[in-house]
């Protein structure tokens, strides 16, 4: 098999393993209304089965960048057993859970175990790519991101399934995936194979140094506003179906996966393309600007027909997701390439930090203005990244017509640089 054909059948492979081993995360958020109805969970008991994964998430991704198990154990085998236990985890909720407790915290130890799949995917993604085209093929696995995310809601959407054979079927998707990372996929040739130290001094040299910390910032703003609207996509939906048609509540996963998941392959797939094409903060601040009109035009939105809110809601879905695979591309070029594991989960794990204060404030917004104002309140995300992104194409400008002025500047010296002729008398 040719260099080139094994580097494509890896990234689909990983895409792939993405898909299936991320049906997990949004699982019980996709059947929160039919728990909500039979364990009778007031709205903030169901924020809690939504923000447990994510700090799960943040606490399983700060171990693993503190000791740099991306990079210090094959890439694989750490995705394989992460999906496995994530699929355990899950199975677990779906045959023990009762009642919010135990919900809360299988949904824990899943996000923690989800952070051996996201991160470490980008990494093998990294390994298989060479820079130029790195753009694109971190586009794809965002795009697998985003469809396995919300592939619960199509499982919810199209069938008659009890919320626990939803989370049964979740699981052993996961299941799938550690099977067929631990079977096929590799790391690839394009990071460093020497393992580095644990030293968590790794982890805050991505914070000292001036690029890393651009994209790193910039990604934080964009995650200020990703997960929290996918999070209460089906909440807005429904409430605004409901001030039109008062008790029309079905299509609502439908209308969710086709948007945000269906819709994001196609933002990321673009977003990729472009970062290759144009820059990578170019098309991170365009995604980024139209991701945040979405959140100022959201309120007018609210009240439109199905129609032209489902072509909103996919023009957003697209937007939201676009940057996310550019801002990792621009870190794993920006670090150290033996700590590009290291450096992507610790990007994460500060992402969906701040996730957690999203996904928290939105409900409490709309407790006080109501679901149609509720995601005004992510616009300062997206203001943030548009700004970071900004100062980075500057910096990335200026390094580049410095660089430029000083070959010139040596270009003279060059021409006369001829060898001496010593003559002895």
């Amino acid at each position: 098999m040719s260099a080139h054909k094994q580097a494509t059948r890896q990234r689909t492979t990983t895409a792939l393993v993405q898909v299936l081993g991320l049906a997990v995360w949004f699982s019980a958020t996709a059947v929160g209304p039919s728990l909500q109805r039979e364990w009778a969970l007031e709205d903030a008991s169901l924020v809690w089965i939504t923000t447990s994964v994510q700090l799960g998430f943040v606490v399983g991704a700060v171990g693993s960048a503190f000791l740099n198990l991306a990079d210090r154990f094959p890439a694989q085998y750490v995705l394989a057993t992460s999906a496995a236990c994530a699929s355990a985890c899950t199975l677990a909720f779906a045959i023990a859970a009762n009642s919010l407790g135990p919900a809360i915290l299988f949904r824990f130890l899943t996000g923690l175990f989800l952070a051996g799949i996201y991160p470490v995917g980008m990494k093998l993604i990294a390994s298989w790519s060479l820079p130029a085209g790195r753009g694109k093929a971190f586009g794809i696995l965002i795009g697998a991101l985003t469809i396995g995310s919300t592939v619960p809601h199509l499982i919810g959407g199209i069938g008659i399934l009890p919320w626990r054979q939803v989370m049964g079927v979740a699981a052993g998707l996961a299941l799938l995936a550690a099977t067929i990372s631990a079977l096929f996929l590799r790391v690839g040739p394009y990071v460093q194979r020497e393992k580095p130290k644990v030293d968590p001094r790794h982890v805050l040299a991505l914070f000292r140094q001036q690029r890393p910390r651009l994209a790193n910032v910039g990604y934080f703003g964009h995650m200020w506003e990703l997960y929290a609207l996918w999070a209460w996509l089906p909440i807005f939906i429904l409430n605004s179906r409901q001030s039109r048609e008062p008790g029309e509540v079905l299509g609502v996963g439908i209308v969710v996966f086709a948007t945000m998941g269906v819709g994001g392959v196609i933002g990321s797939m673009l977003g990729g393309w472009a970062a290759d094409k144009w820059g990578r903060p170019q098309s991170a601040a365009v995604a980024l600007a139209i991701s945040g009109s979405c959140c100022l035009a959201s309120p007018i939105m609210f009240r439109a027909p199905d129609p032209l809110l489902f072509t909103f809601l996919l023009l957003w879905g697209a937007s939201v997701i676009a940057d996310s695979g550019v801002f990792s591309t621009s870190l794993s070029e920006s670090v150290d390439r033996r700590l590009i594991g290291t450096a992507l989960t610790t990007q994460t794990a500060v992402g969906f930090l701040i996730t957690v204060g999203s996904i928290q404030l939105v409900p409490l917004f709309a407790g006080i203005v109501g679901w149609q104002y509720a995601f005004v309140v992510l616009l300062p995300g997206p203001v943030l990244g548009v700004l970071t992104m900004h100062t980075l194409a500057t910096l990335k400008k200026n390094n580049e017509r410095h660089s430029n002025d000083y070959d010139r500047a040596l270009t003279p010296v060059r021409r006369q640089n001829r060898p001496v002729v010593s003559h002895r008398f």
